[in-house]
């Protein structure tokens, strides 16, 4: 069985959730502690490896009060085994997934490995399948599935058929910038009649921010 994902993301009023140089302060503090109660209440939370690399999180639960225990499992999907492993989503917080496909080099999965850093599945040829991910990581028990992006892992998952529900915080600004990365980037679609359906769930203000929900159809 596969994980029920979220896709969670803040971003500005003209769908921005990074400028060209990558700064991504968007949420307000009211916004960011609904993310944290969110992350308390998932099994597991994901990400791409260019969000790690751009950001260095912990991806784990602190802004608001928590136990370790309450930490999801942290999921990396890093076909060519990027993931630096002094960054801190290898730290013992949290226990670490870093997905991976044949492609990458054995040495940079033993470094990945080294003292439980993290366990490494490998899933696909060139590239992360995403699909046997999913199945990997429901047969580890993991049914909810929180997706911080970024904005290609966003679209690879929505074209595979794998996001269930979508949470977008919406701040009260516009960043602009042909080379800013938007909520889903990728190859996108041609037509308009080919854009992934939603159906509304809710709207709520939180702050200065507007925070809306949408079933994935």
């Amino acid at each position: 069985m596969k994980p029920k994902v979220i896709l969670n993301a803040a971003m500005t009023l003209d769908g921005k959730i990074a400028t060209r140089k990558l700064s991504s302060e968007i949420s307000g503090q009211a916004d960011l502690i609904r993310v944290h109660r969110l992350r308390k209440e998932m099994d597991g939370i994901m990400v791409g490896v260019n969000t790690v690399l751009a950001d260095d999180p912990r991806l784990t639960v602190h802004k608001i009060p928590s136990r370790p225990e309450d930490n999801p499992v942290r999921v990396v999907v890093d076909s060519k085994a990027r993931t630096p492993p002094e960054y801190r989503i290898l730290n013992h917080e949290a226990p670490t997934i870093i997905a991976v496909s044949q492609e990458a080099s054995q040495d940079k999965i033993r470094a990945l490995e080294k003292d439980g850093k993290a366990e490494v599945i490998i899933c696909g040829d060139k590239q992360v399948d995403l699909n046997c991910l999913m199945d990997q990581l429901g047969n580890k028990g993991i049914k909810t599935l929180m997706l911080e992006g970024g904005s290609t892992l966003n679209y690879s998952m929505l074209s595979a058929g794998l996001v269930n529900e979508i949470r977008v915080c919406i701040a009260p600004m516009i960043a602009g910038g042909v080379k800013a990365k938007t909520l889903v980037d990728g190859e996108g679609v041609d037509y308009m009649k080919d854009a992934f359906p939603l159906k509304f769930k809710k709207s709520y203000s939180l702050g200065k921010d507007l925070i809306v929900e949408y079933e994935v159809l």
